[in-house]
């Protein structure tokens, strides 16, 4: 398609964040800015309105996380391509929004012709990386995780993962998981948000009942 074309939608709850990406956008040819976005929900509701070709996401939101809205938003509208722009870079939030149905992530800060070039690569279908994630990535897929055994029923969560759904189906919330395992609530969000991508979950009912389906917190 032609660069002319690119419709982006700014999803990001940091009104300074969403004008200095739309300014940054304006002085680039080939870009119009369809719409922003404050938080998750919101950014699947422009999504579905007006059905740009790249959603901008960043990850933590109010409401609706980014993973999750990517999750959506590659369900209801999947000719949009989702962009993750964020400071995380830790490994369970980059696998996370990839296993979401981002098809690139980039953290902020990045220069202007590297966000440019990145929206046009995933408006072509191709996978983009920012510098250390790339490495991260292929290293994970290169040397991949031994698989659990047979009678696990869980064997996609690390054993991380299966302590935090353990103390999740007893009911504990998450600071309380946090103080039991010695751990940030920052973490364990992190890991829970891991946890619901791998489950196929939309949220922690859900990932309560399947865990207890299989014996967990009983």
């Amino acid at each position: 398609m032609d660069v002319a074309d690119i419709r982006v939608l700014i999803a990001d709850d940091h009104p300074v964040v969403r004008r200095g990406l739309r300014a940054l956008l304006s002085t680039v040819d080939g870009f119009e800015v369809v719409g922003e976005a404050a938080d998750g929900a919101e950014a699947v509701r422009e999504a579905q309105l007006t059905r740009p070709d790249v959603v901008l996401m960043d990850v933590r939101m109010p409401d609706l996380d980014g993973v999750e809205a990517t999750r959506r938003i590659r369900k209801a509208v999947p000719e949009t391509a989702v962009l993750m722009l964020t400071m995380y870079d830790d490994d369970a939030t980059v696998f996370t929004a990839m296993q979401a149905g981002a098809r690139g992530y980039l953290l902020k800060g990045a220069e202007q012709d590297d966000i440019a070039d990145a929206i046009r690569a995933v408006v072509r279908g191709q996978a983009i990386f920012g510098p250390g994630i790339a490495g991260r990535v292929l290293g994970y897929f290169s040397s991949p995780p031994s698989p659990a055994p047979a009678e696990d029923p869980f064997p996609e969560l690390t054993a991380r993962e299966r302590e935090i759904l353990e103390l999740l189906a007893e009911g504990k919330r998450t600071s309380a998981i946090a103080s039991a395992l010695f751990l940030s609530p920052k973490t364990v969000s992190n890991n829970l948000t891991s946890i619901f991508a791998k489950l196929e979950v939309a949220d922690r009912a859900e990932a309560i009942i399947r865990a207890r389906e299989h014996g967990l917190g009983t």
